[in-house]
């Protein structure tokens, strides 16, 4: 059965980015940012509150340091130094989830990080250096990179669609800066295609193939509360 899962915790300080409050109770998997994209240690820590109210499994949503760029730029990092800033993230929202009884759900990197390690080898594998110390699933795309190093290096993938991003006729994620509204009802349209079908329509008409294991949603997304709710009617 698939899940929804969703990029939150993106604060910073009093600047909030996001209804977390509302966006909560329609998903399964709360992605916490880890201070590097956004988020500091009480946007971690209140975040990891709120799941736990509402029994939403937390996963570590480390980024590459670009908290201006919103962690939607790339930047050259060798692997030694990437695995490093990797395990600094995730131990710091793991610490969080143990002072609330919890424990670490998965994995998933952030935004310009994840564009990387679906087509660079050695980010790839600083993901995977990374996971190795926290064994958990790692959230990524199938017929990438993300899927042969992972599952090479012992690692679970869980695949993921993208019901609020649209797809290159490659079937790469296409990243922006900033996300625009979506229409809900399109989205739950789309979504419950890929679902059944493993399938969604490029921005060039083209099909291409999609995970089916989870649905993600960016709460940063203008609309994205609507969005949800119209997604969390295709996924039961």
């Amino acid at each position: 059965m698939a899940t929804i899962n969703c990029d939150m915790g993106e604060g910073y300080g009093p600047w909030r980015i996001g209804d977390d409050t509302a966006l909560m109770p329609l998903i399964d998997l709360a992605n916490i940012a880890c201070g590097f994209h956004a988020g500091d240690p009480s946007w971690m820590h209140a975040t990891v509150r709120l799941a736990k109210r509402h029994g939403v499994a937390v996963g570590a949503h480390p980024s590459l340091p670009d908290r201006q760029g919103f962690g939607r730029r790339e930047m050259a990092m060798g692997r030694d130094e990437l695995a490093d800033a990797l395990i600094y993230q995730i131990g710091a929202l793991a610490g969080m989830l143990r002072a609330e009884g919890m424990v670490l759900h998965h994995i998933k990197p952030h935004g310009a990080l994840y564009g990387m390690a679906a087509r660079q080898n050695h980010v790839a594998q600083a993901v995977c250096d990374a996971a190795d110390v926290f064994q958990v699933p790692i959230l990524g795309l199938p017929g990438t990179l993300h899927e042969s190093v992972y599952l090479a290096r012992g690692h679970r993938l869980v695949a993921e669609y993208y019901a609020d991003l649209d797809y290159a006729d490659d079937g790469k994620l296409i990243i922006t800066r900033e996300h625009p509204p979506v229409d809900p009802a399109l989205a739950a349209e789309r979504c419950a295609r890929a679902l059944a079908e493993g399938l969604a329509r490029s921005v060039g008409g083209v099909d291409v193939a999609v995970g089916r294991d989870s649905v993600c949603l960016h709460s940063d997304t203008p609309n994205a509360v609507a969005v949800a709710r119209a997604v969390r009617g295709v996924v039961r």
